[in-house]
């Protein structure tokens, strides 16, 4: 069990998601959900910082104690809301969040749109991708209902549909943008309904957080 990699997300939802990433890529994950809805998980990313840090800290010391060797953070509001490189360092437990990812990508980029579950995660993405690359322009929308009609299951088309994501990627493509940001680790749950409706690049970090993990 030496290589058991601890799954943190907001709601057992998108942490089974996660889990899921690591099962397809060959890896071992066992999940630790912080809150178990997204309404719930968004009063805990408001809530003090001291709490948030020392809630996930308690966690994190569960998932040492149970095995893990390493943690994959597959949620981007919760990545955003507490500051995992310090428990990286404090634990010595290597932690993967998707904020690595923004942050290599902002370099690759001129304009991008993002579309992530609340303004606690678009926060969190355009700190990182500006501080990497001060000149990118970045169009920002928050969608908590996203994750909610994901969280019950919509068809995905419908889901496109009724959230108007069409809309959305064309209002992007119209303002010059490169690539449509999925900034929510929910969001491929949808990837696939929504390619088939625009030409706009769909940018998912999972696949480069794998490969942090593996480095």
């Amino acid at each position: 069990m030496e290589n058991l990699t601890a799954v943190l997300a907001g709601t057992p939802v998108d942490t089974q998601m996660g889990v899921d990433c690591l099962t397809a890529a060959g890896l071992t994950g066992k999940a630790f959900p912080l809150s178990p809805n997204p309404r719930e998980q968004m009063a805990f990313q408001i809530s003090p910082i001291e709490e948030r840090y020392r809630y996930a800290r308690d966690l994190l010391c569960r998932a040492m104690d149970q095995g893990c060797s390493r943690a994959f953070i597959y949620c981007n509001s919760l990545s955003a809301v507490v500051d995992f490189p310090a428990l990286q360092r404090e634990l010595s437990l290597r932690i993967v969040t998707p904020l690595e990812v923004y942050q290599e990508l902002a370099d690759s980029y001129k304009k991008l749109a993002v579309v992530a579950a609340n303004a606690q995660a678009v926060a969190g993405i355009e700190q990182v991708m500006l501080s990497s690359n001060p000149k990118l322009d970045l169009l920002s929308v928050g969608m908590l209902q996203l994750v909610e009609s994901i969280e019950a299951k919509m068809d995905p088309d419908r889901l496109v549909e009724h959230h108007r994501l069409t809309d959305l990627t064309q209002w992007a493509d119209q303002l010059g943008m490169e690539a449509l940001v999925l900034g929510c680790t929910h969001f491929p749950y949808f990837k696939e309904a929504l390619c088939r409706r625009t030409d706009l690049p769909l940018i998912d970090p999972a696949q480069r957080m794998l490969e942090l993990l593996e480095a």
